[in-house]
């Protein structure tokens, strides 16, 4: 589904289906330096069971024109224009890592346009060591190499897919690669300098925040601390899962998802 945002093209995938504003709408974000294609399981299933879905490209990322946006608030203004151009009211937003800071963003200043909140791989700050920023700013891709590393949990590391003879840390190294130079850098840029605390404290909708217990982005105690921080959130811990759980076990994850989500669709 295309759509047209501040004069540029934006390229949002559906799970497959036609998009129909009359039905609840799951909006997902992506994290840095990914696109839309990380959410591929879970967006499809929510398209096939009541739920319109919109898995954005943020600008300048997969296939969406222009450049990367420089602020979490304004991917998260961004995110509530995509919504306006798309006919929906409020939706519930589903992000990722940066795409977790944006939903929270979003629920904070924007709540009435939010249904419900679930941030994975989420923290009220990550900041991004110069050991990976430097790089990303060289476009050198030890960036890329460093962040692979760090993201996934150690059973990723070791080999296991559900698909024999595929590598899932090389399969998300190649999502990384397909975005234009800057964009990772700009990305982490954002998210280095971002503070959540005040959009957490006002958020007013039902919240769902998903850890990973081996997660070395955004650890495990910074995810109980963002749940604490948001009035009525839950939270769900992934047992040997990494940052990007998502991808680790994305049974798992449509399945905290599903439990979270499906109750509130009515």
């Amino acid at each position: 589904m295309e759509l047209q945002v501040d004069g540029v093209n934006v390229f949002c995938a559906t799970g497959g289906k036609d998009f129909d504003p009359a039905l609840p709408t799951t909006l997902f974000i992506h994290g840095a330096s990914f696109d839309r294609t990380v959410w591929k399981l879970q967006a499809r299933y929510f398209a096939w069971h009541g739920s319109n879905v919109l898995a954005a490209d943020l600008p300048g990322h997969g296939r969406s024109a222009g450049t990367p946006l420089k602020t979490i608030e304004a991917m998260a203004d961004w995110v509530i224009r995509v919504l306006d151009e798309a006919g929906v009211g409020e939706a519930a937003l589903v992000g990722h890592s940066m795409g977790g800071q944006v939903a929270l963003d979003c629920a904070g200043r924007h709540g009435a346009r939010v249904r419900a909140l679930v941030i994975l791989g989420g923290a009220l700050v990550i900041p991004v060591n110069s050991v990976l920023l430097d790089p990303a700013a060289a476009d050198d891709h030890l960036a890329f190499d460093l962040l692979n590393v760090w993201g996934y949990g150690r059973r990723a590391q070791l080999g296991v897919h559900r698909m024999p003879g595929l590598w899932m840390m090389r399969g998300g190294l190649r999502v990384m690669e397909r975005a234009a130079k800057g964009v990772l850098h700009a990305d982490l840029a954002a998210t280095n300098v971002y503070d959540g605390s005040a959009a957490a404290a006002a958020v007013t909708c039902p919240t769902l925040v998903v850890i990973g217990e081996k997660d070395l982005m955004t650890p495990a105690k910074a995810g109980r601390a963002l749940t604490e921080a948001i009035p009525s959130a839950t939270h769900v811990m992934f047992s040997g899962l990494g940052h990007i759980m998502l991808e680790e076990d994305p049974d798992a994850t449509l399945d905290a998802l599903r439990d979270f989500l499906v109750p509130l669709q009515t």
